[in-house]
């Protein structure tokens, strides 16, 4: 089974408020590589009316630095935003510095607002998101290419060749079956949309691709006391999947996990967000598999990192040895 980290960094509030959350992101993934978790996935949003982190490769390459084996996954990356030349040398680095365990799905944006504040033209976003991707493509072959009527090299190479993976996001089924027309892998935003990228593999006579984890609930918290903890996660809970939601909207097509909600009690009827006794873990645990993964997002709409720490320590302490003795890990 899986062991997984997610951050967006969202958190209405003060910047010295997310100096500490920035810190306690870093701790956490420390604690998770320590405990063999394999990846930490990161965002990507800008502009956010919450400090949704623009700055990806920034973060993980700091993450990069204070681990050794969990892999950084930046999911997704939106690479309309970005000159594709500078990009291609940026995740190089990254690469480097994390001795070779960068992933990235690549992610065409759906905010208007962020492509009015890059420049880039958001009617032809497409075409801006496919030619990126053949460039980092190229760049990372260390061999001279043309881009805009000249020849152009980028040095260092990425330690994995040709370079690390690029997996294609999207939460439409035209993204679905782009990516396996294109020969990429697949992430989708909404689950059932691996089916059609499966069965458009299928009728293009291409191999079977891995199976999509079965993942737990988006939100998962572990307590000894979920009645005590549900009004403490809450209204962090409440932030997330409204400002989700609300995003979603702006983007007029596609389909989303996260939906607009009223009240804390109206989110405990939601199967996505679940606050858990140690016993009902190790129960989903047991649920997931084969293909299981358990993904922790401690910092959910800016839930306080101690209490985000309280969930983690009990999960280390009381359900990860259980997963074991179930030999749900190794």
């Amino acid at each position: 089974m899986r062991l997984t980290l997610r951050f967006d960094m969202r958190r209405p509030g003060s910047d010295p408020e997310l100096a500490g959350m920035y810190a306690a992101m870093i701790d956490m993934c420390v604690w998770a590589d320590g405990l063999g978790f394999e990846e930490v996935f990161v965002g990507e949003h800008h502009g956010a009316e919450d400090s949704y982190i623009p700055s990806p490769i920034v973060l993980l390459s700091a993450v990069a630095s204070r681990t050794k084996s969990i892999r950084i996954h930046v999911s997704a990356l939106l690479v309309t935003m970005y000159n594709p030349l500078r990009l291609a040398e940026d995740l190089a680095v990254l690469d480097i510095i994390s001795n070779g365990r960068l992933r990235m799905t690549a992610g065409m944006g759906y905010r208007p607002n962020e492509f009015t504040m890059f420049g880039v033209d958001f009617k032809t976003r497409l075409n801006t998101y496919l030619e990126n991707i053949g460039i980092l493509q190229k760049a990372w072959t260390g061999e001279p290419f043309e881009y805009q009527g000249r020849t152009v090299r980028i040095s260092p190479r990425p330690l994995q060749r040709p370079g690390p993976r690029i997996i294609m996001g999207g939460s439409t089924e035209k993204a679905a079956r782009r990516a396996a027309r294109m020969g990429f892998d697949f992430m989708p935003g909404f689950p059932a949309h691996y089916e059609l990228y499966k069965d458009e593999r299928r009728v293009l006579g291409l191999p079977e691709p891995p199976p999509l984890p079965n993942q737990a609930p988006n939100f998962l918290f572990v307590t000894p006391d979920p009645a005590r903890d549900w009004p403490v996660v809450g209204p962090a809970l409440l932030h997330g999947t409204n400002m989700y939601a609300q995003w979603a909207a702006e983007r007029g097509t596609g389909s989303t996990m996260y939906q607009s909600i009223a009240s804390v009690a109206e989110l405990q009827g939601n199967p996505i967000f679940q606050v858990v006794t140690p016993q009902q873990c190790l129960a989903f645990a047991r649920a997931l598999e084969p293909h299981g993964e358990l993904q922790f997002q401690p910092l959910f709409g800016g839930l306080d990192p101690q209490v985000a720490w309280r969930s983690l320590k009990l999960f280390e302490q009381e359900v990860l040895p259980a997963m074991r003795a179930a030999g749900l890990r190794a």
